[in-house]
């Protein structure tokens, strides 16, 4: 019984995980078909090469996003993995299929700032969907993962150096015009990506050092009604067994716990960083107190 309930929980994952991929190809497709490519305004990556290549020889982008995925593609199922290449195989084959089908019911918008603008959004969306379910639709993302192991740049530094030699040659098949939107496209495209992979609500983990922690963590688990986990250490200067405080909270609770730390020790030891993704115990990015 456990196992077949097993078996229909991973049934119901992998089929959400194949409809917000394919949400996302539509996505993807409309911001390039609808809003960028009619107005000369060129995403990065294999699909900014695929958009030129196509403006030059008159073919099917769709046929381009499809051949010169192909070998990032086949590298990557032997060094990466098999799920994340599927996923990717999938996630470019519908966005070959949607850009078809949509390249001729033309623009929505003739402005190049109103299709820069949505059109970044749109594409954003549709990537951060399919990034935030295993997939994705950039063959240099792959090479980025393997050069990785080899040289002393992250994976973001190399992708971005390639898309930044991708956006900059629209100036020279296009116009300097197009490359400045491009450039401008990418830039809210990559925000995007971002507000959907972490949510609008994002998470903040806090560490604190205070010189009578126990209070202090009463009051947040109080007034926020935030679990709160006590380390312990020593200080590497003085040796000394220091309390540590750990808890994680969503940003709108940032200025309120600023306030219960200045009311309990001022001169407390605090460092906030993001979080991108909370899972298990009892918190809810949602809840606000």
């Amino acid at each position: 019984m456990e196992r077949r309930e097993h078996r229909k929980h991973s049934s119901l994952k992998a089929a959400w995980r194949f409809l917000m991929l394919t949400i996302g190809s539509f996505l993807v497709a409309i911001g390039l078909e609808q809003f960028l490519i009619p107005n000369t305004v060129i995403d990065g990556g294999v699909v900014g090469v695929s958009i030129i290549v196509s403006h030059l020889t008159g073919f099917p982008l769709g046929l381009f996003i499809s051949l010169l995925n192909l070998p990032f593609l086949m590298i990557g199922y032997k060094h990466i993995g098999k799920t994340f290449v599927l996923s990717t195989l999938f996630s470019v084959l519908l966005l070959s299929l949607f850009t078809t089908l949509l390249q001729p019911v033309g623009a929505v918008t003739s402005s190049h700032f109103l299709a820069t603008v949505f059109g970044g959004v749109i594409l954003g969306i549709g990537v951060g969907l399919i990034i935030r379910n295993g997939g994705s639709l950039d063959g240099t993302e792959i090479v980025a993962i393997l050069l990785n192991r080899r040289l002393d740049f992250s994976v973001g530094e190399i992708v971005m150096f390639f898309n930044l030699f991708i956006l900059g040659s629209a100036a020279f098949f296009f116009s300097p015009e197009s490359a400045m939107y491009s450039l401008i496209a990418y830039f809210i495209a990559y925000k995007t990506i971002d507000i959907v992979m972490q949510g609008l609500d994002e998470s903040k983990s806090v560490t604190i050092i205070a010189k009578d922690p126990g209070p202090l963590a009463e009051a947040i688990m109080a007034r926020l009604g935030r679990g709160v986990t006590h380390v312990y250490g020593k200080g590497g200067y003085t040796g000394e067994e220091k309390e540590i405080l750990y808890c994680v909270i969503n940003r709108l609770e940032v200025a309120k716990l600023k306030n219960i730390i200045e009311e309990f020790d001022p001169d407390a030891f605090v460092t906030i960083e993001n979080v991108h993704d909370v899972m298990g115990g009892r918190f809810n990015k949602r809840s606000i107190h």
